[in-house]
C-alpha cells in the first residue's frame, strides 16, 4: 500500500509536467516560430540575388548566347569543354590560386607578429597603427595604378631609378613572368596586412591579462607565451581572416588587371579576367556563363572545406 502510494507520488509530477507540455506550447515555441519568420525576408533576398542569376547563367552556359542575338542554339557541354582546354584560362585558373594560397600563407604570417608589435604600449602606438592600417583604405585598383608607375620595368620607373642611384640596371619588374607574379602577390600583401593585424589585434586586446600574469610568474618566456597563451586565443580570428583572404583571393581582378593587365602573355591572368575579357568582352556569354559556374561551384567548395578544416581545428585547440 505505501509503495503504491509512493509510486504514483513520484509519478505525480512527472505526468503533470509531461501534461503541461503536450497542452501549452509555451513561449519556446511562438519564440522560435518568430524566428523563423525574420528569415524569410533573407531568404528571398538569397534566392532572387543568388539561386536565380545563378540558374540563368547554367542555362546559358548550355548555349551559344551572344547577348545580343535571340537566336540561341543548345551546344551542351562544349563552353565547359572549351574552359579546360583554353591555354588563357588555364593559365588564369593557375595564377588565381597561387594568388590566393600566396597572399593568405604570407599575410597571416606577417600580420599575427605585427598585431602582437602594436598590441604593447610605446610612444605613438596609434599613429603606428593608422599608419600600417592606411594602405587598405584605398582601392586595389587605385594601388594597381600606383605601383604600376612605381614598378616601371623602363628606366623612368620609380624603382630602377632608386636603382640606378646605387649603379644597378633597370629590373624589368613587370615584364618578366616571374618577377611579375612576385609583385602582384607582393602588392597584395602590402595593401592588406595592415588590416589583418588591426583584426587580430582586437583579439588580442580580449585576452585576459591574467593569463600572462601567471605564466610569468610560472617563469614561462614570451616564447612560450605566445605558443600557449596567444596563438590558441587567436584561432578564431585566424579562421575569419583566412577565409576572408581565400575567398577574396579567389575573386581577385582590379589588382592584377591595372598592374600588368594579365601579363606578360598569360602570367598573371585571373579567372575573374578571364569571364570578362574572353567571354563577355567578347560576346561570348555562354562561355563566361560556363565559366562563372564552374567558378562559383569552386569557391563554394573550397569556402565549405575551409569552413569544415577550421572548426575542426578550433574545437580542437580551445
Amino acid at each position: 500500500m505505501s509503495a503504491l502510494t509512493t509510486e504514483r507520488s513520484a509519478a505525480g509530477p512527472l505526468a503533470l509536467i509531461r501534461s503541461s507540455r503536450v497542452k501549452a506550447p509555451g513561449p519556446r515555441r511562438r519564440e522560435a516560430t518568430a524566428n523563423q519568420l525574420f528569415l524569410i525576408p533573407i531568404i528571398a533576398v538569397f534566392v532572387v540575388l543568388f539561386v536565380i542569376p545563378l540558374g540563368q547563367s547554367f542555362y546559358w552556359s548550355l548555349t551559344d548566347f551572344t547577348g545580343y542575338s535571340t537566336d540561341v542554339n543548345y551546344v551542351g557541354l562544349e563552353n565547359y569543354r572549351q574552359i579546360f582546354t583554353d591555354p588563357s584560362m588555364l593559365a588564369g585558373l593557375g595564377f588565381t590560386l597561387l594568388f590566393a594560397i600566396s597572399t593568405t600563407v604570407v599575410i597571416t604570417a606577417l600580420a599575427i607578429p605585427l598585431a602582437v608589435g602594436l598590441n604593447k604600449r610605446f610612444t605613438g602606438r596609434n599613429f603606428v597603427r593608422s599608419l600600417f592600417f592606411f594602405p587598405s583604405v584605398p582601392s586595389l585598383a587605385l594601388l594597381g595604378l600606383v605601383w604600376s608607375y612605381i614598378l616601371s620595368p623602363l628606366a623612368s620607373g620609380v624603382l630602377n631609378q632608386f636603382l640606378a642611384a646605387f649603379g644597378a640596371g633597370p629590373v624589368p619588374w613587370l615584364s618578366d613572368s616571374t618577377l611579375a607574379r612576385v609583385s602582384v602577390i607582393t602588392v597584395a600583401v602590402w595593401s592588406a596586412v595592415g588590416w589583418h593585424a588591426v583584426l587580430y589585434l582586437a583579439y588580442l586586446q580580449s585576452i585576459p591579462a591574467d593569463y600572462y600574469e601567471v605564466a610569468t610568474i610560472d617563469g614561462a618566456s614570451s616564447m612560450q607565451q605566445f605558443r600557449y597563451i596567444t596563438l590558441p586565443q587567436l584561432v578564431p580570428a585566424i579562421i575569419v581572416s583566412q577565409f576572408l583572404l581565400i575567398t577574396g583571393g579567389l575573386k581577385v581582378f582590379d589588382l592584377p588587371f591595372t598592374l600588368t593587365k594579365g601579363g606578360p602573355g598569360y602570367s598573371t591572368y585571373t579567372i575573374t579576367q578571364s569571364i570578362i575579357t574572353s567571354g563577355v568582352g567578347q560576346g561570348r556569354y555562354g562561355l563566361a556563363s560556363a565559366l562563372a559556374v564552374t567558378f562559383t561551384i569552386a569557391v563554394a567548395a573550397i569556402s565549405i572545406a575551409q569552413l569544415l578544416l577550421s572548426r575542426r581545428i578550433e574545437r580542437s585547440v580551445l
